[in-house]
């Protein structure tokens, strides 16, 4: 056990790794950030960033013996999850900390009743009984704003609409009141309104039940409405960390600066003007280029791009960007360009 400080998570050189016959892929590198009580934290970027590996990883769901997670410190609120047995993590999952996983439909049994999943983990953590656990799982459908709760209790999740299998995953992170709730992109493949209200609903939970929230998104605009801090993932790294005025303010690495270029304006008319875009794709992590891993789609490289990998520099506030233009000017040549 260590010290309970403000944080209910903090994370320092998270690193993850396959391995196979062929040699090992590191998946994850370097990945250390902080979530306070009570607040939102946001891990953003495009799909095979690192995002939901990163959750894996917190949560001692990455399978092994292929898969092998390292960390010089992963806290949870007094807990060195790096020292707990599979056993001792099975008894925190669900319990001090959950996840709301990306498609409910895959997640949920298809051929077991939802309120005896959602409250599954009463019976696990709790050892409550069938009577207690479905008089919970009612309070939690009304908590989470599910119509007609008493009569969805029995229902499957094929009855279920889209938005509604959502709220129950919802329920069944909070069950057990978790100190700590990692919502993976949860308003995936749903309506427009839908995801407005399964927003505003985590927010309102927030407030009630007072659980930390990881969010995992590729929409700046949820990070915007929905997060204190937010950390920018590229290629198994995090290229900027900052609090969300800073990020939207002075975005300072070129990776974030192109994921907000690209998002449409409304006041801005582009007739047949294109969208503005970033060249590429993200790499291989199995054949990462050299240096820098954002050098080969960014229009601000340089020579030192390709030599070192840079680390994080510090841009005060708690604002930090893994780029070499931030970084003091003797730690490259003087005068070079791209």
């Amino acid at each position: 056990m260590t010290e309970k400080t403000d944080n209910v998570l903090s994370v320092r050189d998270l690193r993850t790794e396959f391995r196979g016959d062929r040699g090992h892929v590191r998946v994850l590198e370097d990945i250390s950030f902080d979530v306070g009580r009570g607040k939102i934290v946001g891990l953003v970027g495009e799909s095979g960033s690192g995002k939901s590996m990163t959750a894996l990883s917190l949560m001692g769901l990455v399978p092994k013996p292929r898969g092998q997670v390292t960390a010089t410190r992963m806290d949870l609120d007094g807990t060195d999850l790096t020292r707990l047995s599979q056993d001792g993590l099975r008894q925190l999952r669900g319990r001090d900390i959950s996840m709301v996983f990306q498609e409910p439909m895959t997640s949920l049994n298809p051929v077991r009743k939802v309120w005896e999943q959602v409250g599954e983990p009463l019976a696990v953590h709790q050892g409550m009984k069938r009577r207690a656990i479905r008089a919970r799982v009612l309070e939690m459908f009304e908590m989470v704003g599910i119509p007609d709760p008493k009569a969805r209790l029995d229902a499957y999740p094929h009855q279920l609409s889209g938005g509604l299998r959502q709220r129950a995953m919802i329920a069944m992170g909070l069950i057990c009141e978790p100190k700590l709730l990692i919502a993976d992109e949860p308003t995936t493949a749903l309506d427009v309104t839908t995801q407005a209200q399964i927003l505003r609903l985590m927010l309102d939970l927030r407030d009630r039940v007072g659980t930390s929230i990881i969010m995992i998104t590729h929409d700046l605009g949820i990070i915007a409405e929905m997060c204190d801090e937010v950390n920018v993932m590229y290629a198994g790294q995090i290229v900027e960390q900052a609090n969300v005025f800073d990020l939207f303010e002075r975005p300072s690495h070129p990776y974030t600066r192109g994921l907000l270029a690209s998002i449409p304006k409304a006041t801005e008319k582009r007739l047949s003007r294109r969208m503005p875009s970033i060249p590429g794709m993200v790499p291989n992590l199995a054949k990462l280029p050299g240096g820098c891993r954002f050098r080969p789609r960014c229009g601000d490289a340089m020579p030192i791009c390709m030599q070192k990998d840079p680390g994080l520099a510090d841009l005060g506030n708690g604002h930090g960007a893994r780029c070499w233009l931030h970084l003091p000017h003797d730690a490259h040549p003087q005068g070079e360009t791209a």
